[in-house]
Formats: structure tokens, C-alpha cells, sequence
């Protein structure tokens, strides 16, 4: 008879002399919860609490008057604007290159998976320059845009761009693992019984991935709305019209205005904290299903009654068991 895999691990952890990988003494264990918390309180609260210490220390009415400084409103509507626009492209192509990648396979799919890595392996200023090879004066188009009157560099289009390249891996990644995971048995199974492709998306697919495609899409708007390197090489710190927040940032600093620097910098801040409130209520949410849609269903207690007008079963061999795949489908296209 063979046991449990609870007690081969506590046989193993007898014969190697201990008791368990966690069955550490006291004081090690709160030696090193106090390493974390001191780690955490000097690389991380200390910092937070400097930035909002600064940027009230001339008090709430300078706090607000460098937010809607005409530069730094500027700068504030630039970043949002850059982030509404890099945000949903990426979105399509994180979708449209996860569900390549993971439900088929093609020649060059080894080489897609690097390109989508690249920018995690690019410098962002080497990103910015690559654009600026591109669509510069001396770049490869910058006399046919020339010509034409287009501008792409030190101005928002060139921002854009700099900052799609910098995040369009985030979603990608995110979706690629989880759609690996799942297979493609239900999308497959849901084609069998007459569903078209965007039927099999929007009623299989897309249910199935969307807390992580929601996780990717927040890690993406962070990324934009805070990237520095590459923007800063294609912007051309136009205050008032390219600046984006952290260059504001930059800019601020460098002349000595450290309120209105910490005060725009706090603004981040928040921002950054409210998505990591909006990712763990994401993160939250997604265990939650996971969990209900593991659990057994309860069924309701068969009284005498109805146990007297049930039939009785049919024999094994003319029971057709249901495929679950097909019938996960037929629920999705219902």
C-alpha cells in the first residue's frame, strides 16, 4: 500500500536528520522577517516618504501650483496621451502575437518570441537612437520626411513610437505562458461545432485570458507612463511640448526647483501606487475564480421521494460519457 506524498517527504526529512525545510527555529525566522522590513524601510519606504516630504514642504497651496504649472500640465497631458495611444496597440498586437505563438505553429515562430524579448535586452536610450537613425535629419527617411513636411522626431509621434518598442513585450509575455498552458483543445472543439474564428475568440479564448491580458495591460500603462531613456533621446525636451512627466521631472531638478520637482514626482508616485492596487485587486480576483472553478459543486440532498422516481441507471456500456472539452465549448458558445 503506498502512502501519502505528505509522509515519503516527513520519511525523507527523518532520514536526512531534520524535521522540515520550514520548521526553522524562532529567533531565525524573526531574523529574518526583520531583514526584510529593514530592507523595505530603507529601499523603499524611506524614499516614498522623502518624495511626499518634499513635495509638501512648502505647503499644499505650492504643492497644487506646481501641478497646473502650464509646463507641467503640459507634460502631464503628454504622458497620458502617449500612454492612451501605446496602451491599446499594444494590446492588439500582445493578443495578436500570444495566440500565434501559442495555438500554432509556422516557420520563423523561434524568431518571433526573440523579437517580442528584444527591448528587454535593448537599452532604452540605444532604442531611442535606433529612431533616431531611422527618421533623423541624416537618418534613412529624414529627407524624404523632410520633404513632405513630416516630422517624427522631437515630437509626439516620435514619442509614441519610442514608447511602443519599449513596452509592447509586456503584454505578449504575459499572455504567451497562459495560453501555452491552456491548450487549444477547447478553441479546436468549438470550430468542430460551427463556431467562426472571432466566435472562438471573443466566446473562448478571451474569457479564459482576460485577468492576465488585464495584468498585462496594467504592467504595459506603468511602463509608458513612466519610461525615461528612450523618450528622452527622441523628445528633444521641448518644455511646454515634448516633455513628458519624468523629463519634467529632470528638467525641474536640474534648476534647483526640487518643490515642483517632488511635487510632479509625487504625481507619479501615486500613479504607480494606484496601479499596484489595481494589480493586486486583479491578482486577487483571478485566485478567486481559479478556486470557485476548482471547487466541487454542491448538489442539492436527494430526498425518499425523489429517490423512489429516479430510474435506475442504464449499464455502463450504454452510457456515452460527455467530452469535456466539447462540452466546456458548447457552454462558452451558448
Amino acid at each position: 500500500m503506498s502512502s501519502s506524498p505528505q509522509a515519503r517527504l516527513a520519511e525523507c526529512a527523518s532520514r536526512l536528520g531534520g524535521t522540515g525545510a520550514t520548521d526553522e527555529s524562532p529567533w531565525v525566522k524573526a531574523v529574518l522577517i526583520l531583514l526584510a522590513f529593514a530592507f523595505l524601510a530603507l529601499f523603499l519606504f524611506m524614499p516614498l516618504a522623502s518624495v511626499f516630504a518634499e513635495a509638501l514642504k512648502k505647503g499644499w497651496d505650492a504643492y497644487f501650483a506646481a501641478l497646473v504649472e502650464p509646463d507641467a500640465a503640459s507634460a502631464i497631458r503628454l504622458t497620458m496621451t502617449v500612454a492612451a495611444i501605446a496602451v491599446p496597440l499594444n494590446l492588439v498586437f500582445g493578443v495578436a502575437a500570444a495566440w500565434a505563438v501559442a495555438k500554432f505553429e509556422f516557420p520563423g515562430k523561434s524568431l518571433l518570441i526573440t523579437l517580442i524579448d528584444l527591448p528587454f535586452s535593448v537599452s532604452p536610450v540605444i532604442s531611442g537612437l535606433i529612431y533616431v537613425l531611422l527618421f533623423g535629419a541624416h537618418g534613412i527617411f529624414g529627407p524624404w520626411l523632410a520633404e513632405h513636411d513630416i516630422r517624427i522626431l522631437f515630437a509626439v509621434p516620435g514619442i509614441v513610437l519610442a514608447t511602443i518598442f519599449v513596452t509592447f513585450p509586456c503584454i505578449a509575455r504575459e499572455l504567451i505562458p497562459l495560453m501555452q498552458s491552456q491548450g487549444s483543445e477547447e478553441e479546436e472543439a468549438a470550430i468542430v461545432l460551427g463556431a467562426s474564428g472571432w466566435q472562438t475568440f471573443f466566446r473562448v479564448t478571451l474569457p479564459n485570458i482576460k485577468w492576465g491580458l488585464i495584468y498585462g495591460v496594467i504592467l504595459c500603462n506603468a511602463r509608458a507612463m513612466g519610461e525615461f531613456g528612450a523618450v528622452s533621446v527622441v523628445s528633444g525636451h521641448i518644455r511646454g511640448l515634448t516633455n513628458t512627466m519624468p523629463l519634467h521631472v529632470e528638467i525641474l531638478y536640474n534648476e534647483y526647483n526640487f518643490a515642483a520637482a517632488f511635487a510632479l514626482a509625487s504625481l507619479l508616485t501615486l500613479l504607480a501606487l494606484l496601479t499596484l492596487a489595481i494589480k493586486s485587486v486583479v491578482e486577487w480576483r483571478a485566485r478567486q475564480e481559479l478556486r470557485d472553478a476548482e471547487a466541487p459543486a454542491e448538489r442539492p440532498p436527494v430526498t425518499a421521494a425523489a429517490r423512489r422516481d429516479t430510474p435506475e441507471p442504464a449499464p455502463d456500456c450504454m452510457q456515452a460519457a460527455p467530452t469535456p472539452v466539447v462540452h466546456a465549448a458548447t457552454s462558452s458558445l451558448s
